[in-house]
């Protein structure tokens, strides 16, 4: 039997997955902020997924006393997990994050707000390339799994797999949510290269120095490097360093052109690039590239010429 979902965020993810979970046959509850009226009555997402409907079987409330799930998916930004669950929680033994950040204030991943916030529960997080389009399309999608318990990641691997949602299982937290988080950084600075016009040769060169960085800071902070290579690292960064479907790459392209960003977009790869940049432990050009760049505090110009500049050396 298909366990109950509840699904907190009615964003362009959290709505994806109440698509895909529901049309697997998995009873499921979407909760979101402000009044979702509108949404339990036209059943489709106008604002952050227009096209997709939501089956008719997902239960749609503004209620958080309203959901009772023992697995509870939080698909909510980085930057808003501390202040929502520091004055509410949830009474799910299981939380699954598919946060892709660092919390710009405190430097914490997501799992580790979680665990502060809400304290004896089990945690995982969910991450790896995945557009929300796509998974609310059907479209064949692979993600890690990342539960420091071993058993518990392997009930929850068979729990959230459906036939389009293959979910492969790591026991390295740390790797896995890191890696979600460092590469939404490559990708503004992937797309500040074509924004700029810089070509893509420039973008391949940008992209593979961007992932010996992502490496070097995760395995600094206790990660694998194993994990890096993996759906959550290297399957993440060449998704969203080559697509404008990814909000981050777009943000890269209009800081380059020196255009507004569009307006609610939640950008996690410069909050995470501004956290970075505020500590001198770390080798990381190219995460003080996009937060001087995204600041103000430097033009892509003179960052180009820095970074050209840079002492030859081996790969």
């Amino acid at each position: 039997m298909n366990v109950p979902l509840d699904i907190l965020g009615a964003g362009a993810f959290g709505t994806a997955l109440a698509i895909t979970y529901a049309s697997a046959g998995h009873p499921v509850t979407l909760w979101g902020r402000g009044d979702m009226a509108a949404l339990e009555a036209t059943r489709e997402n106008r604002r952050h997924l227009p096209g997709s409907r939501l089956p008719d079987t997902v239960r749609v409330t503004g209620d958080l006393a309203a959901l009772d799930a023992d697995i509870a998916i939080i698909a909510l930004p980085t930057q808003s997990l501390a202040g929502f669950f520091a004055g509410q929680g949830v009474g799910a033994g299981t939380l699954v994050s598919t946060a892709k950040g660092i919390d710009v204030a405190s430097g914490r991943r997501p799992t580790e707000i979680l665990a502060d916030a809400l304290s004896g529960r089990r945690l995982a997080q969910l991450t790896g390339p995945s557009f929300a389009a796509d998974i609310a399309r059907g479209l064949p999608t692979a993600l890690t799994l990342a539960c420091a318990d071993e058993a518990a990641g392997e009930a929850l691997q068979h729990d959230l797999s459906t036939p389009a949602l293959r979910l492969y299982r790591s026991t390295d937290v740390i790797g896995a949510e890191l890696g979600g988080a460092l590469k939404n950084v490559i990708a503004v600075a992937a797309g500040a290269v074509i924004g700029a016009e810089l070509g893509e040769s420039a973008r391949a060169a940008l992209i593979a120095r961007g992932f010996a960085e992502m490496r070097r800071i995760a395995v600094a902070a206790g990660a694998r490097d194993a994990t890096l290579s993996g759906l959550s690292g290297l399957g993440d960064l060449v998704l969203t360093c080559g697509s404008e479907k990814s909000r981050n790459f777009r943000a890269g392209v209009a800081l380059a052109r020196a255009e507004p960003l569009s307006p609610g977009d939640t950008i996690e790869g410069l909050h995470t690039a501004r956290q970075l940049a505020s500590r001198s432990d770390l080798d990381k050009p190219i995460a003080d590239s996009v937060a001087a760049l995204a600041d103000g505090r430097s033009d892509l110009r003179t960052i180009l010429d820095d970074l050209l500049s840079r002492p030859l050396k081996q790969e």
